[in-house]
């Protein structure tokens, strides 16, 4: 009898005892399952694992398939970027934001952009009515980029900013900043976000139909390959897919599919696959889940790198890796007993970090409330902080390794993620699925099941379904002052009255040409940023060009 047939043999003798046990003392559900429903068993054992392969399946840190890791030492050598996402109001108020967490140990900074920003129109556009501000900070031009990184060095910061149908213009903001600080494209280090197709997918904040906006990012791939080579081009954004309601295995799926959709439209477009492959990246959530989350991570690295290396033959190991921001769930947090978030947010993004993050964003408690004030967001940075540097989970590279039931996930993960891959392959890729409708209705499916197992006290919210208290209402929420819309209005204005139009005139009719041709965008919009055109004149002239994106309505 081999080990494995005594071990199943014991395994059969010992459910039986337990299953007896039950009849006195019942578990307390007739079946468990991970946060996205799936089951999960008693226990797990090597007879779970009966074909596992380890040099196939993980290898070791910093090597294909990257399952643990994708630098050899990982945390032994550097920790995480710590980057808590961030900005309201004016640039003024956002830049004391920035300073005041620099100087509690952030280690990177994460741009938070208002909506009017997010959709390309200017403060003073009608649309824009009410909220200048609200949700970060408003940018109309280069003046107030200028304003928002004063006095931080961008050579010495590496700096996220979340902007995606406007983000060649935001990009080409800060490029001219950091020119008149003295330091020169090739030495800024961050990323932008840049993915417009998980905004038709799940958030909303589009411009442009598809392909033009595909043009947009393949022109920023092939500008920054050549002249900011250390920047990522592109977040590759699950994060918010999530957010919509989708699982885990959905959350990977989708956003290796729009991924997969980035790297086939820059080669069709031209580029060589090792030329930008290596400055992608990816924004992943974390849940509270916390096996399933590391597991997802793991899995996530691992079919990126089958992906890269099989399907489209890149040759640089870099090329291969899955590099990836996290931010912990806003969509769990609770406006109930908000300090109970804290204890969410812990447990979210200590699963990142077993799972292997490069840059972390804890949420703060009072978020399903308002703005984060600074004492709250101190706690949330406090909080990644006390995991790097008291809890020993940093000291060795993927700890989790070699669990039955965490390798077991992984497994359960990637083969889902492939087949979801597949069913996206068949209906045309990403795009079409997009245009289908499909990932959408797959989304909504999934948040309406979870939805109904909370109503249905099948899954547990602490505070919000059970263990619920009397409380009062909360004081010392952030507000943004409802005249920062007026004050940006005045500063429009004054910055229209001082700057030399014929030069702003000049440098759009050449955007408007450029984007006629096929010459690539983001030369035109940085000289036009320099003219200190307008992020409406700009995404205006594109507009104009392009059109508007109009999706098909869903019920």
């Amino acid at each position: 009898m081999t080990d494995l047939e005594k071990l199943e043999q014991d395994l059969t003798t010992w459910t039986t005892k337990v299953e007896k046990a039950n009849e006195k003392y019942p578990e307390r559900k007739k079946q468990f399952v991970t946060g996205s429903n799936a089951p999960v068993k008693r226990v797990y054992t090597p007879l779970d694992q009966k074909d596992f392969d380890y040099e196939k399946k993980l290898g070791l840190p910093g090597e294909f398939p990257y399952t643990r890791g994708v630098q050899p030492t990982m945390y032994r050598g550097r920790l995480w970027t710590m980057r808590q996402y961030a900005g309201f109001g004016t640039a003024e108020e956002s830049n004391a934001r920035y300073k005041y967490l620099l100087e509690q140990g952030q280690t990177g900074l994460s741009v938070a952009f208002d909506l009017p920003t997010q959709i390309g129109y200017d403060s003073d556009h009608p649309l824009s009515e009410g909220e200048v501000g609200k949700v970060g900070v408003a940018i109309d031009s280069l003046a107030d980029m200028e304003t928002l990184f004063g006095g931080i060095p961008l050579d010495k910061v590496s700096t996220s900013m979340t902007i995606n149908a406007p983000a060649a213009v935001l990009l080409a903001m800060y490029i001219a900043v950091a020119e008149k600080q003295g330091v020169s494209a090739d030495k800024l280090n961050g990323t932008i976000q840049n993915d417009i197709l998980k905004e038709y997918i799940a958030r909303g904040t589009y411009i442009f139909p598809p392909a033009p906006s595909m043009r947009l990012i393949t022109d920023i791939f092939e500008y920054c390959a050549k002249n900011v080579p250390n920047w990522n081009t592109i977040s590759i954004s699950g994060y918010h897919i999530r957010e919509a309601g989708a699982t885990a295995v959905q959350e990977v799926a989708f956003t290796l599919a729009d991924g997969i959709a980035y790297v086939e439209a820059a080669i069709k477009a031209g580029l060589d696959v090792d030329e930008f492959a290596p400055r992608l990246s990816f924004f992943f959530n974390a849940h509270n889940d916390l096996f399933e989350e590391v597991a997802k991570f793991r899995a996530a690295r691992r079919v990126w790198a089958h992906i890269m290396r099989d399907r489209f033959g890149a040759k640089n190991p870099k090329s291969w890796m899955l590099r990836f921001h996290t931010q912990t769930g806003g969509s769990t947090l609770t406006a109930q007993q908000p300090d109970n978030n804290i204890i969410r947010v812990t447990l979210q993004a200590l699963a990142a970090v077993l799972g292997g993050t490069q840059s972390l964003h804890t949420n703060s408690r009072d978020e399903a409330l308002a703005l984060p004030t600074e004492e709250a967001v101190r706690i949330a940075l406090r909080t990644q902080q006390i995991i790097a540097y008291e809890s020993g989970v940093a000291e060795t590279v993927d700890p989790l390794a070699g669990s039955y039931y965490v390798e077991s996930l992984t497994d359960r993960i990637e083969t889902e993620v492939l087949q979801y891959i597949k069913r996206i392959d068949d209906l045309g890729g990403a795009v079409k699925a997009i245009e289908q409708g499909y990932i959408q209705q797959e989304i909504q499916d999934s948040a309406f099941a979870w939805q109904m197992d909370v109503e249905k006290n099948e899954r547990i919210i602490v505070g919000l379904n059970k263990f619920q208290v009397k409380e009062k209402a909360p004081k010392g929420l952030l507000r943004v002052d409802p005249a920062v819309g007026e004050r940006q209005k005045q500063k429009l204005a004054a910055l229209r009255s001082s700057r030399d139009q014929g030069a702003v005139d000049r440098t759009l009719a050449a955007l408007r040409n450029a984007a006629r041709g096929a010459d690539n965008l983001m030369v035109p919009i940085l000289e036009a940023v320099k003219a200190y055109a307008t992020l409406g004149e700009i995404c205006g002239v594109l507009r104009e060009e392009f059109g508007e994106y109009k999706p098909n309505v869903m019920f």
